[in-house]
């Protein structure tokens, strides 16, 4: 029997398809952050593509949640002494005032100093080390995780492979020199402030900005200089490795964790610079632990869920502050889930509070039941929270928390309390403001829809991206020019300065003509009366 040419054709191409998806890549995830949020989107991308066939080495310091069959883990673990420090540094951080993202970045110095230092030490593990000493290894991309250690980068050199990196924040003036994404300090607001929609930037908002892009480029100095000496000591002397700043010039592209589309700010960004956020919230939720099924199904006044992140822990908290909480939250009518470790020190007992040391967040701000969500206004959660329609209480921590808890008040998502200053009654006021006020909810269910509608979902784009740059081994032709540009001819300084030597010299020259005439033609010599 012979096949018609087109039942052949489609076939073949069937054949091909499948032969394709069974021939995954190999992929590095360098992932050494010491934040576990930042962990959970990170891992939340790479299972998209251990998914859909690609074999996925990761290199983390912490115990990812997050996990597939075919990604294989090198956990470099804290030792238990770096645990405590750890978590003492974020205890100390958690009781002082960070509402301003500059001071805040200061007082984290030191903080920032020890999870990076960590980082580069576990580049330099003899099992991190031989993925590359062992010849048989092979890679064909290196995915690097963000947190101030752009010498991660020369890992990709090392294997051979080209790189992307994975950022849990939108562009922003640290991440946008390795892709020459531009920095528009006029109409962008900084890293530290947002700006309503429909509305411009005004001259303070400007004057703010600009203040905070000063800062924020000395701080990049010091965080490069940093950056350039751990890139010596983790690659030695190598001779086959680049010069640190040719070895930035190598990203293919940036992922971001945002959505400028419906989060904002709106921007001009480079084709290399690739937004998925929300790539951690599932598709469909997963089913629910049984208790917390259970006790969100018998939630017939609804439920509120409270909490305040991975890093800061209830232990971390002022114990009057907690107390305050758990005097305010017993006395509701709605059920509490409230994310606490010490399961033998709760903050006490009530009846419609359900403690717990972990919580599937995604899984459970899906449950229709939840009507309020208080949090630290971590990216991550308030992304989730938006994600889902639901209303929000933020109380910031530290970092971009303030500024995140900002801009979700000026889009009509919740409010804001200080967690420092936190006292009972305008705290249980918030909560029945914004569960008893329907203005809330719906200006965040409105946003959702807003949120999810997209050409592709944040899944969708982070595979197509990623293969994309196999696929070519690399993209370097989306580079900017600005990339391999100074300072001096990136801002046309020398434009300027010869339009200006030009305007000075036809100056000169006009001076010079206006006198030669003046004298030549109109000036007339005295004449000098003789006796």
């Amino acid at each position: 029997m012979v096949l018609p040419a087109e039942k052949i054709l489609l076939l073949a191409i069937a054949i091909g398809a499948l032969m394709g998806s069974s021939q995954g890549a190999n992929i590095l995830g360098l992932f050494t952050s010491i934040s576990p949020s930042h962990l959970i989107i990170q891992m939340s991308a790479v299972k998209v593509l251990a998914e859909n066939g690609h074999n996925v080495t990761v290199v983390t310091v912490l115990k990812p949640v997050v996990n597939h069959k075919n990604i294989t883990v090198i956990q470099v673990p804290l030792s238990r002494e770096e645990a405590q420090i750890m978590s003492d540094k974020i205890g100390v951080m958690s009781k002082n005032d960070n509402s301003n993202m500059a001071l805040s970045l200061l007082r984290m110095s030191e903080q920032m100093d020890f999870m990076i230092r960590k980082t580069a030490e576990t580049l330099m593990n003899d099992r991190v080390r031989d993925l590359y000493l062992n010849r048989g290894n092979k890679f064909d991309l290196v995915l690097s995780g963000y947190f101030m250690n752009d010498y991660q980068l020369g890992f990709a050199k090392k294997v051979n492979a080209p790189v992307i990196v994975v950022a849990t924040m939108p562009p922003n003036q640290l991440l946008n020199p390795l892709i020459g994404n531009p920095l528009e300090v006029a109409y962008v607001p900084s890293i530290s402030d947002s700006v309503e929609k429909g509305k411009g930037m005004s001259f303070r908002q400007r004057l703010a900005g600009y203040s905070s892009s000063l800062f924020f480029e000395i701080f990049n100095f010091v965080t490069q200089r940093r950056s350039k000496k751990l890139y010596k000591k983790v690659y030695g002397n190598d001779p086959n490795m680049p010069e640190y700043s040719e070895m930035l010039k190598n990203t293919s592209l940036v992922f971001f964790s945002s959505h400028a589309a419906s989060e904002g700010p709106i921007r001009p960004n480079v084709p290399s610079a690739i937004e998925i956020g929300g790539i951690q919230i599932k598709d469909k939720p997963d089913p629910l632990p049984q208790t917390i099924a259970e006790f969100l199904g018998n939630a017939t006044n609804g439920a509120i869920l409270l909490s305040l992140g991975s890093n800061v822990q209830g232990k971390h908290l002022n114990p009057e502050t907690v107390v305050k909480m758990f005097n305010v939250l017993s006395k509701l009518k709605e059920r509490v889930i409230w994310k606490w470790e010490d399961q033998e020190n709760t903050p006490g007992k009530s009846a419609n509070i359900l403690y717990s040391k972990w919580l599937p967040q995604d899984d459970i701000l899906a449950h229709p039941n939840i009507k309020l969500f208080i949090n630290h206004a971590g990216k991550g959660g308030i992304t989730e929270s938006q994600y889902h329609g639901k209303p929000m209480l933020s109380l910031p921590v530290f970092g971009d928390q303030p500024r995140n808890a900002n801009a979700m008040v000026k889009s009509g998502f919740g409010l804001t309390l200080s967690l420092l200053t936190l006292e009972e009654q305008p705290f249980q006021e918030a909560i029945l403001e914004i569960l008893s006020n329907p203005q809330y909810a719906e200006r965040v269910k409105s946003f959702s829809t807003l949120y999810r509608d997209r050409p592709m979902t944040a899944r969708q784009s982070f595979l197509y991206w990623t293969e994309y740059v196999i696929r070519h081994h690399g993209a370097a032709h989306l580079q900017s020019p600005l990339l391999h540009m100074n300072f001096i001819a990136a801002n046309n300084i020398d434009i300027y300065f010869l339009i200006f030597v030009i305007l000075i010299s036809v100056l000169v020259l006009i001076k010079f003509l206006v006198k030669f005439i003046y004298r030549r033609f109109i000036s007339k010599p005295k004449k000098v009366k003789t006796n």
